[in-house]
């Protein structure tokens, strides 16, 4: 099973990103998804969460409104579109898989199994 994220770039405060992750080798369809992130010097945090099939979607308060996460699961695609960047999001940005279907959702990084290698996001003032 693998997990890839693209995405991830520099850029200036206040413009938009989106990031992807594609899954091969089970059916992450069935999984809740997350992504985390890990700046410098700093603890990985949950950044937002998705069902299954998209139903609930959870998020971190301090991108609640700027960020929105998504999935396309005939694509086998997480998405996390992010706008009004701010340099406090800067950090390498991580997706995430349980490996077991569920009908919920976490924001529990211990509750995840699979992991990409994640994407780098610089936001610059």
């Amino acid at each position: 099973a693998q997990l890839v994220e693209s995405g991830g770039a520099s850029v200036q405060a206040g413009v938009s990103l989106r990031l992807s992750c594609v899954g091969s080798g089970l059916p992450f369809t069935n999984f809740p998804m997350a992504w985390f992130r890990q700046a410098p010097g700093k603890d990985r945090e949950f950044v937002a969460a998705i069902s299954w099939n998209g139903g609930r979607t959870a998020y971190v308060e301090s991108v609640k409104g700027r960020f929105t996460i998504s999935r396309d699961n005939a694509q086998n695609t997480l998405y996390l579109q992010m706008n009004s960047l701010k340099p406090e999001d800067t950090a390498v940005y991580h997706c995430a898989s349980w490996s077991t279907p569920y009908y919920g959702l976490s924001n529990s990084s211990q509750d995840y199994t699979y992991w990409g290698q994640g994407t780098r996001v610089t936001v610059s003032s």
